[in-house]
């Protein structure tokens, strides 16, 4: 998959590893491979555009991320070590898998001294904050039955030198952030501000967040089962809609900046009209706008099916003037405008048919993980603790071409990954679902 000029995929350490990994005793098969060396590669791009898969220039240096696995030499003393956990953001299906994982493998895999749970993400990271929680086998057993996030999670900063004050008197020298894009930001600042104290503490992120909009990272856990439950209120909605003369079934999904949730809700479910994404702007009046189309549409099916994310629409300019009423939220974010509620008034009002309109976005990402994305998750963190006790810092572990990668912070914090309009996947959408490719009136009507 080619993505343009990549960042350096160099991954920092703490020092040199020199702990034999207590790892080795579990290999009975002198033959197996288990550990990983750090020489192991997987290529950024696979498709090449730059070469020929079998001629390769000696002149051109393929761009590579770090396998991930455990490591046969450790910078941490398992015994004589104690780790941190901290879930930050809003909920997302498969946080308490993500906490087990974690917490199973640093104690029966590497034996270490102490696993301490921070309460309520980064405000627990201060003094003052929430008291964390000793995490054992026992407390954590039975949490990935259950949806939402057993330490409690939170948005919004807290002073970075506060937060190193705190795992320096805590004595935590390993930390695990589960999170997003705001998380990334802050662990990076929290990474310098290690670095500038010299202080041995590595910083391991993995990647939180349904939206499956982090760069460099394939697939983020939670993102399955969201859109798997989406599809279930797209489904829904469809079926109210054919009930009903010229029923019109509204679906709105999360995806502030992404709308991956939205495509493949609508390409899982197989009936949806129409699907808006942040991605992709639209109007909504003539000649071209989405109101004509939906017009044509009921005309000739008698029903229609609309997916759309948060995000999309948030530059009509109704929705511009109440993002301004709404300002921020805690982290620094723009609140979002209701897409949702205002295409519900606008069709009833304008095309005069009844829209049955389902936000099940709250619902959806308080879901535990369904199977597929439960083993996910406890890969990512067994994957994330062999990262960690190796001494890598400032990185998360993600996948990447199919395979589990390190990925540095600085490369993560470039941005967002978003639904490529020219890509297959949108192309994908539009054959589906039949809409045009352009609802838009600056442009000439197809």
């Amino acid at each position: 998959m080619s993505h343009g000029k990549p960042p350096d995929f160099a991954i920092k350490r703490l020092g040199k590893p020199t702990i034999p990994s207590p790892l080795r005793e579990v290999i009975t098969q002198p033959r197996c491979r288990f550990f990983v060396s750090d020489e192991e590669r997987v290529l950024y791009d696979i498709i090449g555009t730059a070469w020929q898969f079998t001629t390769l220039p000696e002149a051109l240096e393929p761009c590579n991320l770090e396998l991930a696995g455990p490591r046969e030499w450790l910078f941490f003393e398992p015994t004589q070590t104690t780790a941190a956990i901290a879930a930050c953001g809003g909920l997302c299906p498969g946080t308490n898998n993500v906490i087990r994982g974690l917490t199973l493998t640093l104690h029966s895999q590497y034996r270490i001294k102490r696993v301490l749970g921070i309460r309520y993400g980064f405000a627990g990271l201060v003094f003052g904050g929430p008291s964390p929680v000793e995490l054992t086998p026992q407390i954590v057993r039975e949490i990935h039955q259950h949806g939402g996030c057993f330490l409690g999670m939170s948005r919004g900063p807290q002073d970075i030198n506060a937060m190193v004050d705190f795992l320096s008197a805590q004595g935590i020298q390993l930390l695990f952030l589960i999170g997003g894009d705001g998380t990334t930001r802050g662990a990076l600042a929290l990474c310098h501000a290690i670095e500038r104290r010299g202080l041995a503490i590595a910083v391991i992120m993995l990647p939180k967040t349904i939206d499956n909009d982090l760069p460099y990272v394939e697939k983020t856990f939670g993102f399955e089962t969201a859109f798997s439950r989406a599809a279930e209120a797209v489904r829904a909605a469809y079926a109210e809609a054919i009930s009903f003369p010229s029923g019109v079934g509204l679906v709105k999904l999360m995806g502030r900046f992404s709308g991956y949730i939205a495509v493949l809700a609508a390409l899982a479910e197989g009936n949806a009209d129409f699907v808006l994404v942040p991605e992709v702007p639209f109007d909504l009046e003539e000649p071209n706008g989405l109101l004509v189309h939906l017009k044509r549409r009921l005309q000739q099916q008698g029903h229609a099916l609309i997916v759309v994310a948060e995000g999309a629409g948030q530059h009509l300019p109704e929705m511009q003037r109440e993002r301004q009423r709404l300002g921020c939220d805690a982290s620094g974010n723009p609140r979002l405008a209701d897409i949702g509620r205002y295409l519900q008034q606008v069709i009833q009002n304008q095309l005069g048919v009844r829209v049955f309109y389902i936000d099940p976005s709250y619902e959806i990402r308080a879901q535990p993980a369904i199977p597929n994305d439960a083993v996910f998750c406890l890969q990512l963190a067994q994957h994330a603790v062999h990262a960690g006790m190796s001494g890598r810092t400032g990185m998360m572990v993600g996948l990447w071409n199919s395979v589990f990668v390190h990925v540095p912070l600085e490369a993560v914090a470039r941005g967002t990954k978003q639904v490529d309009p020219c890509g297959p996947l949108w192309l994908s959408l539009l054959k589906a679902t039949g809409q045009p490719d352009d609802m838009c009136n600056c442009r000439p009507t197809r």
